[in-house]
């Protein structure tokens, strides 16, 4: 297995040890999401409003250690830093928010008319989550487009489990 020393940009410091991830255990994260997928798929939205809200008080609760990290890792500077995880803790809320207002399934209602050629029934359509979503991290964006980013929220907002 593949190890590789994340090292602090700015100084050269190891700041850690990683191992790659085996098939194994790629395969038990997609498992583990497809079985999120099930049990969370017909959930209410406000309960995936809430999960959102959550992420973002999470945000608000630790700006500190979040920044200090990114920079650590990054080495982008308190000032890009922080405008960064404003903004994507300000999506996160506005996802949440989304997902309370329901317009992104965007439902559509034709009523039955017995008078076409054919007649025709009745027809409903909305967007629905059809399962799990892998997210690709960018590393020079620590917020906005990595773990937390935009990408898994807009997937979590939907109601399919980010991995």
């Amino acid at each position: 297995m593949t190890t590789f020393e994340a090292v602090d940009p700015r100084t050269g410091v190891a700041i850690g040890e990683y191992r790659e991830t085996d098939v194994g255990a790629v395969a038990d994260a997609v498992a583990a999401a497809e079985q999120a997928f099930a049990a969370t798929r017909h959930g209410p939205r406000r309960v995936r409003a809430g999960w959102l809200r959550a992420i973002a008080d999470a945000f608000d609760a630790a700006p500190v250690d979040l920044l200090e990290v990114a920079d650590r890792e990054t080495a982008l500077g308190s000032a890009r830093l922080t405008g960064e995880w404003a903004r994507t803790r300000a999506q996160v809320r506005l996802f949440a928010q989304l997902v309370d207002d329901g317009s992104y399934v965007e439902p559509v209602i034709d009523l039955p008319d017995p008078d076409s050629v054919p007649p025709r029934g009745d027809l409903r359509r909305m967007l629905v989550p059809i399962g799990p979503v892998a997210n690709f991290a960018a590393s020079n964006f620590p917020f906005a487009f990595s773990v937390p980013g935009g990408d898994t929220i807009a997937a979590l907002a939907a109601g399919a489990p980010s991995w």
